[in-house]
Order: C-alpha cells, then sequence, then structure tokens
C-alpha cells in the first residue's frame, strides 16, 4: 500500500514547518535572554551607584520610566506623618504593612517614601511614635515605579483605607496630596527610631527562564526536523 504523494509531501513540508517555527521562537529566546542579562546589569549599576537627587518634574515624565526604577537616590525635606498610608504586604519578616509617607520637599514637590514594613501589632502610629521624625530630614533609597490597581483578586479601596499595592496616583488623590511625583521611594536600611519602620527590604529579583524555553524551542525543532528525515525510511519499512 502506497501513501499519496501529496499526502506524503505534504506532511514533510508541515514538519518542515515547524521545524522553522520552533527554531525561530528558540532564537528570540535567547535575544531575550541578553536584553535579561543587560537588564539586570544595568539594574544592578543603578541599585549600587552613588545616590543621586530624583528626577525633576521636568524630567518626568521619561521617554522610558524603566529607565529610572531602582536607582539610587537621596532627598532632603519633612514628613507629613498625618497622611501616611498603609499597605499590605508580605515581606521576609511576615505579613504586615508598608508605611508610606509624604514627603515634602525643599521646593515644595512632594514624594511618597515607603518607610519599610511594620508588622500588624505596630499599624497603629501611636504604638511607633519614636520612628515619626519631625523637622527636615534626609531618606536615601530606590526610585520605584507607581503599581496601578491592586493586587491579584484584590482591588484598592481608597474609601475603606485599604490598600494593597502602592498606586501613587490614587494614595496621592485620597490623601490630597498636591506636587505629587509619578514614582515613590523604597527607603533603606537606616534605622528608624524605636526600630519601626524597617526599611531596605526591597526585593530585586527578575525572572530569567529563558535559557530553559529556548532549549525547549531548539529540542522541538530538532524532533521536527528529525522526523521529516527518518519519515521516508519509516514509510519503506511500512511498504
Amino acid at each position: 500500500m502506497e501513501t499519496p504523494v501529496k499526502s506524503y509531501l505534504g506532511f514533510r513540508a508541515f514538519l518542515l514547518f515547524t521545524a522553522l517555527v520552533f527554531t525561530a521562537l528558540g532564537l528570540w529566546q535567547v535575544q531575550r535572554l541578553f536584553w535579561k542579562l543587560d537588564l539586570i546589569a544595568r539594574v544592578d549599576a543603578r541599585v549600587h551607584a552613588e545616590a543621586v537627587a530624583p528626577p525633576t518634574q521636568a524630567e518626568w515624565p521619561m521617554t522610558k520610566p524603566e529607565d529610572a526604577e531602582y536607582r539610587h537616590v537621596t532627598l532632603n525635606g519633612t514628613f507629613d506623618n498625618s497622611r501616611e498610608t498603609l499597605v499590605q504586604a508580605v515581606t521576609e519578616r511576615g505579613p504586615g504593612f508598608w508605611v508610606l509617607t509624604p514627603l515634602t520637599l525643599t521646593d515644595g514637590r512632594t514624594v511618597l517614601i515607603n518607610r519599610g514594613f511594620v508588622p500588624p501589632d505596630r499599624r497603629d502610629p501611636a504604638s511607633r511614635a519614636e520612628g515619626q521624625p519631625q523637622g527636615e530630614i534626609s531618606v536615601t533609597g530606590l526610585l520605584r515605579l507607581s503599581e496601578a490597581e491592586g493586587a491579584f483578586l484584590r482591588s484598592n479601596n481608597p474609601t475603606g483605607g485599604n490598600w494593597y499595592s502602592r498606586d501613587v496616583e490614587a494614595i496621592g488623590g485620597s490623601k490630597g496630596l498636591a506636587d505629587l511625583a509619578p514614582y515613590f521611594i523604597d527607603a533603606d536600611a537606616t534605622a528608624n527610631a524605636g526600630g519601626y519602620p524597617v526599611g531596605g527590604l526591597t526585593v530585586i529579583q527578575f525572572r530569567n527562564s529563558h535559557v530553559v524555553y529556548a532549549l525547549t524551542w531548539f529540542s522541538l525543532a530538532i524532533m521536527s526536523f528529525a522526523a521529516m528525515v527518518l519519515l521516508p525510511r519509516f514509510l519503506r519499512k511500512e511498504t
């Protein structure tokens, strides 16, 4: 029994096509790998660079805001502790809250500072009054981009005071903050009086599975090409 020529050639063409597609996908993952490695290197350089001033109002919005994320910055101003916002958090210290406090800069602008983590029993500002400095201070940390909307299956509820993400615009609107920068700063590990909030808990981690993905696509490409090459031999045995 002979296999129809058209069907035979069509199947081999399909195998060749899939091999080429899988190869292209593998090459794309290789490109993504080098892009990710470059991103990690650039972010690492920003984190460990000498602290500089944050972007000015004239410099923002930037063409690529992500190019400023994790920039090591320092700024001076006065905390408005009466307008702090608690955002639910899960950290290496367990569940609790991030304490976001507006910092009024000397030029009149306002920047939200994520001063760090507090456990549930320190949610009340009165329980950590020592950690609420008065007067002008200096803050050093990492620039972070706003986290819009909320967390997975949890939307921010400004009216109820329930926050699941550090949404700068929404928090600023709920607190009536004027001239607010569109980013926030994660404070570094400089100890606060009384021990809280605990800063320096920024997690800098980029998922990098591109090598695994590339090997998977290339393996499928080899299998498809091998099937195309071996198909005539298999058919001869069948006949």
